[in-house]
């Protein structure tokens, strides 16, 4: 606010309506194995549906890491998927021989090693989209302005008439420019059935000048690129298969008077190692542009913990989220002792309180191959967290028979008794149990902390990653601000009515902010710090319960034994 010089009347606005925003709680995070799809980028998917429609239906090789990350969207909406991908799994190309075959696992390496580059053309003009063996499923066929290679072409039903001829040769270069392409699903790999046309293009043109009447590019590169979902262009030359014959093309379509068609090829799968499942998890790393509260994978292999190592490195890592470990399958399918080997196991793993562990593998109906496969919990645990955060509130647990029921499990691996359950609470790992005629349930709220905290338990660590989340967020606006008592203020004014909802939401049973100049001294303000001491109550989980029955005779009076 600025001194007046002279008499007048200055207009301010002061803004003191700040508040406590709400943040996202449900938001899942997974790192894994599929058999199509964008990889090593961040994928958000709403659905089972939608995840098989972005990253493929599952081969038995891939089923487990795709119906673990599909678990989750049992119970929830917002999944953020990350492929992991092998740097030798490569993309189908329309080259012929032994160049065919390019590793672009996502649109960040496509423009970094093929777009503009003029050496793509011994891999053909067509590649698929994605790493993957399904791009060898991919036909693509180009019928240009030739009304020769129009009426043969088998597709020309599917467009009204012949590709048309540029009206303006000096501005395009060309006077036979336009194409119609259609792209197939030749083997049935990705759609499910051979022949399907998966999408067309028509009437885009040769000339790299071309532009459609909304002033977007109709160049047939720029198309392709933007709007299909199957294939990258590559070249404009090179060689490529049409019909079992090589075919080079020199000047891309323009003088073709028959229609080109090229089966793609050289794509292929390589089951990605703990490794890559590690460097895909920290793409979900990065706190300030990642939001991302349920983190969870497929789990690790037979005799490993590489997997699990990674996932408590980085719930250590953010602090703001809750990480999932499950197990290996192995662990506890066919295992003659379960509680033990799941024990040992998990007893070699880092603990800390951003940390769940469940007890064992879980057998689902896999509709996409027909079969019952085993597959780990940390999908399941995950959602159980964000159905409560629908049903109630993140501080509540997510165990028991009222929030924990687990969907779509047809057997547990073993179903641990109360000695069982004993052992494996004792030892930080929630039982999943099932119980005669009323369902499977996670049968345990604890972190992996076996120090004896308030944070040894699901509800009240997740309690504090929404206010520590929420009143941090918040704090953000009071930096460069004077550190007087007025900003203070406003900022205990700002907490309190917010760590109040809370308490009448019964996720705290007290609290306490002290910002004040007891802990703003002159050296804290000296040295431009702002300081402000939260304390809180959290309200905790039932996890034992005492019922004790007392017969008395029938003339005592209830008040002479209990009081009133």
């Amino acid at each position: 606010m600025a001194f007046q010089v002279s008499p007048g009347v200055q207009v301010n606005e002061i803004d003191l309506t700040n508040v406590v925003p709400a943040t996202s709680t449900s938001i899942g995070g997974y790192a894994g194995a599929f058999n199509w799809g964008p990889a090593g980028e961040i994928v958000t998917v709403s659905s089972e549906k939608e995840l098989a429609t972005v990253f493929g239906a599952p081969t038995a090789a891939t089923a487990r890491s795709f119906l673990t990350a599909a678990s989750f969207l049992k119970y929830a909406s917002n999944l953020k998927v990350v492929r992991a991908f092998s740097s030798t799994a490569l993309n189908a190309t329309s080259g012929s021989g032994g160049n065919s075959g390019l590793h672009l696992p996502n649109k960040d390496a496509y423009e970094n090693s093929v777009r503009g580059a003029t050496t793509a053309g011994d891999r053909g003009i067509w590649g698929a989209k994605y790493i993957g063996s399904i791009g060898n499923s991919i036909k693509v066929s180009v019928c240009s302005a030739n009304s020769t290679a129009f009426t043969a072409w088998g597709y020309k039903s599917l467009f009204s008439s012949v590709p048309g001829t540029s009206t303006d040769a000096a501005k395009y270069g060309s006077t036979n420019d336009e194409l119609h392409i259609v792209v197939i699903d030749e083997d049935g790999d990705v759609s499910g059935t051979p022949g399907t046309v998966l999408e067309k293009f028509e009437f885009v043109s040769q000339a790299s000048g071309a532009t459609k009447p909304d002033g977007t590019s109709n160049y047939y590169r720029d198309v392709i690129n933007t709007n299909s979902k199957y294939i990258w262009w590559l070249d404009h030359s090179g060689t490529l298969t049409n019909a079992g014959t090589a075919v080079t093309v020199t000047t891309a379509f323009v003088t073709s008077t028959s229609a080109l068609e090229t089966s793609l090829l050289g794509g292929t799968d390589v089951t990605p190692t703990a490794g890559d499942v590690s460097t895909a998890l920290d793409v979900l790393k990065d706190v300030e542009t990642v939001d991302v509260n349920l983190v969870f994978t497929a789990g690790d292999s037979s005799g490993s913990r590489a997997v699990a190592d990674a996932l408590v490195a980085f719930g250590d890592f953010r602090k703001d989220c809750v990480v999932f470990v499950s197990p290996p399958v192995e662990s506890s399918v066919g295992q003659a002792s379960p509680t033990t080997t799941v024990t040992t196991w998990a007893s070699a793993l880092a603990r800390n309180s951003y940390t769940v562990i469940d007890s064992g593998a879980v057998k689902v109906y896999d509709k996409y191959n027909d079969a019952n496969i085993w597959i780990t919990a940390a999908g399941h645990l995950a959602g159980l967290c964000a159905r409560t955060d629908n049903v109630a509130d993140a501080w509540f647990s997510p165990a028991g028979f009222t929030r924990g029921q687990i969907l779509g499990v047809t057997k547990l691996a073993y179903n641990p008794k109360q000695a069982d359950r004993d052992t494996l609470y004792k030892a930080g790992i929630n039982p999943i149990v099932s119980f005669p005629g009323q369902g499977t349930c996670l049968y345990g709220d604890k972190t992996a902390l076996l120090k004896p905290s308030a944070f040894d338990r699901i509800n009240v660590r997740r309690l504090f990653n929404v206010l520590e989340k929420s009143i941090s967020t918040a704090a953000k606006y009071q930096l460069f601000e004077l550190n007087d008592e007025f900003t203070r203020a406003m900022f205990r004014n700002m907490v309190e009515p917010f760590l109040r909802d809370v308490q009448g939401r019964r996720g705290i049973t007290d609290f306490k902010v002290v910002c004040d100049e007891t802990n703003n001294t002159g050296d804290v303000i000296d040295r431009n710090e702002f300081r402000a001491d939260i304390y809180i109550k959290p309200a905790r989980s039932i996890n034992y319960i005492t019922l004790n029955f007392i017969a008395t005779r029938t003339g005592v009076q209830f008040s002479e034994l209990v009081g009133k």
